[in-house]
């Protein structure tokens, strides 16, 4: 069953409006206990679609990542799961490649005059 329209901002345009206000907030099911990230508007797999917004910790653990070689640059590719249990594809600054496993951090950058959630290293080495 498909979950019913609600007035307003559709959960991209609201999760974009708590990054304008320098937040970085994630949704949560209360039936269901999980979180979810990328927003929408049900949960995959359960499909509970009471899905809430909280403050996310912000931390978690580098999963994969990969250098992308330009001829304007270089820059890393990484998929960070957050200590919250989601995964999502982000970059981590300051450094051209980590080892998986390695603990991050995110913050809120401005990336061509908008808001994006990027991650910085806060403990150098991978998982043991």
């Amino acid at each position: 069953m498909l979950p019913k329209a609600t007035p307003g901002p559709g959960p991209e345009a609201q999760y974009h409006a708590f990054l304008q206000e320098g937040r970085f907030m994630i949704q949560r099911s209360p039936s269901t206990g999980q979180y979810v990230f990328y927003p929408r508007v049900a949960a995959p797999g359960s499909g509970a679609a009471d899905l809430e917004w909280v403050a996310a910790s912000g931390l978690g653990r580098i999963y994969s990542i990969t250098v992308n070689r330009a001829r304007t640059g270089n820059y890393n590719i990484a998929l960070v799961e957050l200590d919250e249990g989601p995964r999502l594809m982000t970059r981590i600054e300051g450094v051209e490649t980590a080892p998986i496993g390695t603990r991050v951090k995110a913050r809120i950058a401005d990336l061509g005059g908008e808001p994006a959630l990027v991650f910085d290293i806060v403990e150098q080495g991978g998982a043991a």
